[in-house]
């Protein structure tokens, strides 16, 4: 029997996410965004989202855009200092926001695609990573509404030496979207250098994961090797063409030299 995993549009293939759904997106700054899923769940109107993503993209482009459309209720997130708008509705009490490190959200990601409940990692050791008391909500007068909790810590013997490490929980998500290079119809993806980033690992979290693709394949064109991520994970394709947008966060060029 032949598993075809396309859809026919993006519209089709987010139709499904509902009010207060939790999604994992895949992306690193603008690089990898799913521009195309992300406009087509903006359109669909869906609100109350919890997004675990590395970031919240910038004010008009990335996961931007749902924020600017006040879909957004929480966020997950590793780096936020390119948004205006995510600053504004932190500080205001209208955003809840769970900072975690870079790492350890990489690995929240991954634990939760692999079936594993939490793990431990020094990573947050002696910071109010593990001790709770970071602001996740502020109320509309400046004070914290709601401050993340303290996490388990324990010690373990490292090569002959104690050393402390604290409990994180995995993350699973009810969506995820992602974006890579190329997808067969089965559901195996390739994804474009750094646009890898947090993409595979947002897509393992999803327990439904669409992925658009900008070059759709057929089964077995992809060499078994190469393929980053297996369609065991992917749920839905769609194929965008390779003439998609793609924004850079930040341009630097050199001089030139005379």
């Amino acid at each position: 029997m032949s598993i075809d995993k396309t859809v026919g549009s993006a519209a089709e293939a987010v139709a499904d996410i509902p009010n207060g759904a939790s999604l994992a997106v895949g992306g690193f700054g603008l690089c990898g965004n799913p521009m195309v899923l992300i406009q087509a769940l903006l359109e669909l109107g869906s609100d109350d989202l919890s997004i675990v993503s590395n970031n919240c993209g910038v004010d008009d482009w990335g996961l931007g855009v749902l924020l600017a459309a006040r879909r957004i209720r929480k966020m997950t997130s590793s780096y936020v200092g390119e948004n205006k708008e995510f600053e504004r509705q932190f500080l205001t009490g209208e955003l809840e926001v769970e900072l975690t490190p870079q790492g350890t959200l990489a690995e929240k990601l991954r634990a939760g695609g692999s079936g594993v409940a939490a793990f431990f990692t020094q990573t947050g050791v002696g910071t109010q990573v593990a001790e709770g008391g970071l602001p996740r909500r502020y109320d509309r007068s400046g004070g914290v509404a709601i401050a993340s909790p303290p996490k388990e810590v324990r010690s373990f013997d490292v090569n002959g030496t104690a050393k402390e490490f604290v409990l994180e929980e995995s993350i699973t998500t009810d969506f995820s979207l992602v974006h890579a290079l190329k997808g067969d119809r089965h559901g195996n993806l390739v994804f474009a250098k750094s646009a890898r980033n947090f993409s595979p690992l947002a897509a393992m979290a999803g327990r439904i994961c669409i992925a658009q693709v900008e070059q759709l394949v057929e089964p077995g064109e992809i060499e078994p090797d190469a393929v980053h991520l297996p369609g065991v994970y992917v749920t839905r394709v769609i194929e965008v063409g390779s003439d998609v947008e793609k924004r850079i966060e930040r341009r630097t060029v050199q001089k030139e030299v005379a």
